[in-house]
């Protein structure tokens, strides 16, 4: 019950109004199925965008199968499309938009009103069908190079206040979420950058401090959430964040992520004066070989260093490891738990690798990848490779990492809860017998 609205949306709409198209949101946060195809019967909209990601394809499929049987021309985008694209439009799609939308729907939707769907050859950043059934990959669209010259997301146009309030009700905190940039230089093997790309635009610090303002204003949340991919990523954008923050005198809580080799303590003190509770690494390894094989250009003693930092100005730590990366043994994860019991995060989330269609990591086991199924029946986070340990292995990985780190605070902290103690320990060594075990299977 964390639910925030997905801004690139928000964005297209705002952006099509203010170029004087009309333009309405259906918000399935809060909807069944039933509600969306009800909204279809009962609205009959001529055309129809829809945003599709990992978590929400299967979802997507369906709406997009029942959306063509009610005679909608559908425009799909989002990070899932931009490699399968011809996948989306078999299934029912008539354009896909590859990238940033909000200059491309601006022109495309005229063009379909036009001639249709099939002759839209001048597009830039779609893939479409043209009237010979052949699939036409147009050129890609230039990036969008001034961010303040987009109007605000039309958060108007959905039931903000629900989102809040939902916060509110089940984490006493209401959160409100913004972007400051798009698309990460970075080079992280295993991360898609397929809808901002991998330069970095950043909004002014004076357009990001007027959104919050009216975010504080208009919906009065109890905190917000910085969705950059790196918050601060630019210190001399931050400095003038701060600044302009301390002008108007706004202190907010805020979480954000970031990178260790990103912070200083300077920064750290800033955060803090403005609000910041928690701040999240991708930490990802305590195994530098395995932080180098992802190229994350950052080191463990790094992560530690700005750990403790993060913590000393009264800010939590949150981190998000990976298991499984191609290359990791049984050594790099006790390296993992090592750094946990190191830095002893807040909090922490584990996820285990998975190849996404575009990202270096998937062009390195491509050759590898052991699940076969329709396009429609997967996403790339069930995708399997051979050469590295069994599902059933980092089931007990995980659940060892856990609970050795939770065996370890507990005796720091100097917890008398002898129950949980005992428990966690024996979770920890019982995990570890098992990875032993299973390691013998590859």
């Amino acid at each position: 019950m964390k639910p925030y609205p997905t801004l690139g949306i928000l964005y297209i709409s705002s952006y099509l109004k203010s170029k004087g198209f009309s333009v309405s949101i259906f918000d399935t946060t809060f909807s069944s199925k039933k509600d969306f195809c009800n909204f279809i019967e009962q609205e009959k909209p001529s055309i129809l965008g829809i945003y599709s990601n990992l978590m929400t394809k299967f979802n997507v499929i369906e709406q997009i199968r029942f959306c063509k049987q009610h005679n909608c021309k559908i425009i799909v985008g989002g990070p899932d499309v931009a490699k399968y694209a011809e996948n989306y439009l078999n299934i029912g799609a008539d354009v896909a938009v590859i990238g940033e939308a909000e200059e491309t729907m601006a022109e495309l939707l005229p063009a379909i009103s036009k001639n249709g769907v099939h002759k839209l050859e001048q597009i830039l950043g779609i893939v479409f069908q043209n009237e010979d059934g052949n699939i036409i990959y147009n050129e890609l669209r230039p990036l969008i190079k001034d961010l303040d010259s987009l109007p605000l997301p039309d958060r108007d146009a959905i039931d903000i206040q629900r989102y809040v309030d939902t916060w509110r009700t089940h984490h006493t905190m209401g959160s409100a979420s913004l972007i400051c940039a798009r698309g990460c230089p970075y080079t992280c093997t295993w991360c898609s950058r397929s809808v901002f790309g991998e330069t970095h635009r950043r909004r002014s610090a004076k357009n990001v401090v007027d959104e919050i303002e009216l975010l504080r204003e208009r919906y009065k949340p109890d905190m917000l959430w910085f969705a950059d991919d790196v918050f601060t990523i630019n210190q001399k954008w931050f400095n003038e964040f701060y600044a302009e923050m301390k002008k108007r005198n706004i202190i907010i809580p805020f979480e954000c992520i970031t990178r260790a080799d990103r912070l200083n303590a300077d920064i750290i003190q800033k955060m803090a004066e403005l609000g910041s509770f928690r701040i999240w690494y991708g930490a990802e390894s305590g195994s530098q070989k395995i932080l180098d094989a992802m190229q994350r250009r950052v080191t463990v003693d790094e992560i530690q260093r700005v750990t403790k930092l993060t913590k000393q100005h009264g800010i939590e730590a949150g981190f998000f490891i990976m298991l499984g990366y191609p290359g990791e043994e049984i050594s790099d994860i006790e390296e993992t738990v090592d750094l946990l019991k190191e830095t002893l995060p807040d909090i922490f989330l584990t996820t285990v690798a998975y190849p996404i269609k575009g990202t270096p990591l998937f062009d390195e086991v491509k050759k590898q990848i052991t699940t076969h199924a329709e396009w429609d029946k997967l996403t790339d986070r069930t995708l399997k490779f051979s050469g590295r340990f069994s599902d059933a292995f980092y089931k007990y990985a995980n659940r060892y990492v856990v609970n050795e780190v939770a065996n370890f605070r507990l005796k720091q902290n100097g917890n008398s809860n002898l129950k949980k103690r005992i428990s966690t320990f024996g979770k920890a060594k019982v995990s570890r017998m098992m990875m032993d075990l299973l390691a013998k299977k590859v």
